[in-house]
């Protein structure tokens, strides 16, 4: 699991995944998962579990998550 982070820093900041898949910017979250939201058009969703998360450098929250992983957690 990542190092203690304060959960709310996390809002509005870029998401990643692996291989810097771009998985949008955090809107919400809760106590199992985060919601990102990527596009201005064509908007995708993603709710990814809080568990995937393994850095936050306070720009940026990284996932381990695929790109092909990300497709089962893609939502609209």
């Amino acid at each position: 699991m990542v190092e203690l982070i304060n959960w709310d820093d996390i809002k509005k900041k870029e998401a990643r995944g692996l291989d810097d898949y771009d998985l949008g910017e955090v809107q919400d979250l809760n106590e199992q998962f985060v919601e990102t939201k990527r596009g201005v058009v064509d908007k995708d969703k993603f709710f990814l579990p809080r568990d995937k998360v393994v850095k936050f450098d306070g720009n940026k929250v990284w996932f381990s998550v695929t790109k092909e992983e990300a497709k089962a957690y893609k939502r609209g």
